[in-house]
């Protein structure tokens, strides 16, 4: 009923720059927060930024300072910007939302995306 889509993966050096781009599509009344998450090889998924409807945002520690998370309501899409990356910022990052459905009763349901690679490397 509702599905996430991401983009914008890809390669880049230690040090560059990268924009994931998630966009939310289906049966959707409204979106709570929305999130990336990213698991490394061998690795649990873990949180990267979180932002919720009203805009407040939250970051691992790791992050803090180089990744930036934002929304567009209007549009349901999140994006992330990274920068200063390092190679231990590989990883499939997910995108994922809290949606109440437009269905009769309203549903919510949590949602994610496919994931998309992200490998930095020199």
């Amino acid at each position: 009923q509702v599905q996430l889509v991401e983009s914008g993966g890809g390669l880049v050096q230690p040090g560059g720059s990268l924009r994931l781009s998630c966009a939310a599509s289906g049966r959707i009344f409204r979106i709570n927060a929305m999130g990336w998450y990213r698991q490394a090889p061998g690795k649990q998924r873990e949180l990267v930024a979180l932002i919720t409807s009203g805009g407040s945002t939250n970051y691992a520690d790791s992050v803090k300072g180089r990744f930036t998370i934002s929304r567009d309501n209007a549009k349901n899409t999140v994006d992330l910007q990274m920068n200063s990356l390092k190679p231990q910022d590989t990883a499939v990052y997910y995108c994922n939302a809290g949606v109440w459905t437009d269905t009769t009763p309203h549903r919510y349901l949590e949602v994610w995306g496919q994931g998309t690679l992200v490998t930095v490397s020199s």
